[in-house]
């Protein structure tokens, strides 16, 4: 395979000021792939990324161009990109005398309608749709289905339109350049604009090691599945019958990171079955995949098609010791309803406990929101009041479990500007890293947490985590909340956590106020969720709130109503 000079010793973002930028950034991906990814490369790809670097600096800013772009085929009169230095034609030229365009393409009547104007294409079929009875003024899409039976096939453009019209190109590769972006962000739902056309230099990434053991893709045969699995997606998002779709869907494989993609996929079929009516595949789609969601609407669709006992097997075997609080509610409602209709006492459900509630009225302020008001209103010097909201809990296990987060787990990280690991929400992120999620709750048993929180904090602040938010956590916060949170309780957060990450990085409470000097020398701590007039809990805030109270945690919720007299509450 040639070698790729563009290659660059550490992938770096470009410099905006630079109006090629974004020819900077495509080197940077192209380069990328090119050094961690040979293997899964045939060698006419690896020789056509090789090609990439030998073109003139216009001929691959101006491809990059048309990458970025949607569709394969492009108006030559529409390509104006004054920072090429040169003009459009030349690179053109180059780019289909190598290859990378096809400068004749055939061209189908949709492609037809999509890339000229309706202006434009009326007075050459103004004959043909005079002679089908159809009036001059059609709209588009009707000129369109007037003209499809009588022009099935491509054409060039100088047979569709005659000539002196303007050119059109197709890109050649388009499916290279796919494989490359996969293999570069991960996925196919982040478009080159995503990196080529944004400024990632505005954040700091933390360094993962790259190594070919922590790579997402061993083999060429799993970028293939993965592509496969686009496939059907982008079936089903066209709204083909779901029932064509489901013999395309791969077989299981052996890697953890496509099969958790596979089981979405099988989740989405599902779903668009049932709305097709096709509920026996919905039923089948649904029980092969693993996705955390796919159960719950499986049952629930057997109760609708009354196949109670089935339900009631599927329910009652069900292991509920990982669910998140929102899936065993679930669960459990779904439980109670079966019982009687298969003969089964009715489970015993745990009641809810009470959930600390205290009233404050307060002058109505002239701006800002409740939540600093009340902030306002509760901080002293020896009770200091900070608004965190969802900010601190995360903030703290993001700094605690650093190393953890940023482990170069395959499937997590596929270059060098990942905010946090790719497998963030999915389903198996904590059992691929239970061993040192483990160790790190040790530290909080062992009391050498506080250190390690801190030394993080100081080592990698400004660096982007997906837990952590460094306006909000400042030192200050940081140190009374080491003093006042304990131990036990910060583990029984983090695990609640982790139990569904999606779920419960969110519904903390909006204040926390510490007590750090306190007469019996025990520091202490209360949190605080704020409602204004008119306002209520949302589900997940409950969850949160019963959590507190069945674990004995200091957390209340904290209603207020406006006044206007010279009383305060």
């Amino acid at each position: 395979m040639a070698a790729l000079s563009v290659v660059k010793a550490k992938p770096g973002t470009a410099d905006l000021n630079n109006p090629l930028y974004y020819l900077e950034n495509m080197e940077t991906v192209v380069g990328w792939v090119y050094r961690h990814h040979p293997d899964l490369l045939t060698p006419e790809e690896g020789d056509r990324l090789a090609d990439f670097a030998r073109l003139t600096v216009p001929a691959r800013a101006l491809l990059t161009r048309m990458v970025m772009r949607s569709g394969e085929l492009f108006r030559t009169d529409k390509l104006h990109y004054p920072e090429l230095g040169a003009p459009a034609s030349q690179a053109l030229a180059e780019l289909a005398g190598t290859g990378w365009l096809d400068a004749e393409p055939s061209v189908s009547l949709d492609d037809l309608f999509r890339l000229f104007t309706l202006a434009e294409l009326r007075p050459v079929f103004a004959d043909t749709l005079k002679g089908a009875g159809a009036p001059p003024s059609l709209p588009k899409a009707q000129m369109r289905e007037t003209l499809r039976a009588r022009f099935p096939d491509a054409r060039s453009i100088e047979d569709w339109l005659g000539a002196g019209r303007p050119g059109v190109v197709k890109l050649n590769t388009m499916a290279l350049f796919d494989r490359v972006r996969l293999m570069f962000f991960g996925n196919l739902r982040q478009s080159w604009s995503d990196f080529v056309l944004v400024e990632l230099g505005h954040q700091r990434y933390e360094t993962v090691p790259f190594t070919p053991e922590s790579r997402a893709f061993q083999h060429r045969a799993e970028v293939d599945l993965y592509l496969a699995m686009h496939q059907c997606r982008e079936w089903l998002d066209e709204g083909l019958p779901a029932r064509e779709v489901w013999p395309e869907v791969p077989p299981p494989y052996d890697n953890a990171w496509l099969s958790s993609r596979r089981d979405r996929l099988l989740l989405e079929l599902g779903r668009q079955a049932e709305r097709q009516g096709d509920r026996e595949l919905a039923l089948e789609a649904f029980s092969a995949s693993s996705h955390r969601e796919a159960r719950l609407k499986q049952l629930r669709l057997l109760e609708r098609m009354k196949r109670f006992a089935q339900a009631w097997e599927v329910a009652t075997a069900w292991d509920a010791q990982e669910l998140s609080d929102a899936e065993v509610q679930g669960l459990g409602r779904i439980l109670r309803r079966l019982a009687p209709k298969v003969g089964e006492p009715t489970p015993v459900t745990a009641a809810s406990p009470t959930i600390g509630e205290t009233v404050l009225t307060l002058p109505k302020p002239e701006a800002g929101s409740v939540e600093h008001a009340v902030q306002q209103h509760l901080s002293r010097p020896d009770a200091p009041a900070y608004y965190v909201e969802n900010t601190l809990i995360n903030g703290l296990f993001g700094l605690l479990c650093w190393p953890t987060i940023f482990a170069p787990v395959p499937g997590a990280f596929f270059h060098p500007f990942h905010v946090g690991p790719a497998d963030l929400t999915r389903e198996d992120f904590v059992s691929r890293r239970r061993l040192a999620l483990e160790q790190a709750f040790g530290y909080l048993q062992d009391g050498s947490y506080r250190q390690r929180i801190l030394d993080h904090y100081r080592a990698k602040y400004g660096i982007s985590n997906p837990f952590v938010v460094w306006p909000v956590l400042t030192e200050d916060l940081l140190e009374v909340s080491l003093d006042c949170l304990p131990a036990d309780d910060l583990e029984k957060l983090f695990r609640r956590l982790l139990r569904n990450i999606r779920e419960h990085r969110s519904g903390l409470p909006d204040l926390i106020r510490f007590f750090p000097n306190r007469n019996d020398g025990q520091k202490r701590y209360e949190l605080i969720e704020v409602k204004g007039p008119g306002d209520r809990l949302q589900d997940h805030q409950v969850r949160w709130l019963e959590f507190f109270a069945r674990e004995g945690m200091p957390a209340s919720v904290c209603y207020v109503r406006w006044h206007t007299g010279e009383e305060a509450g």
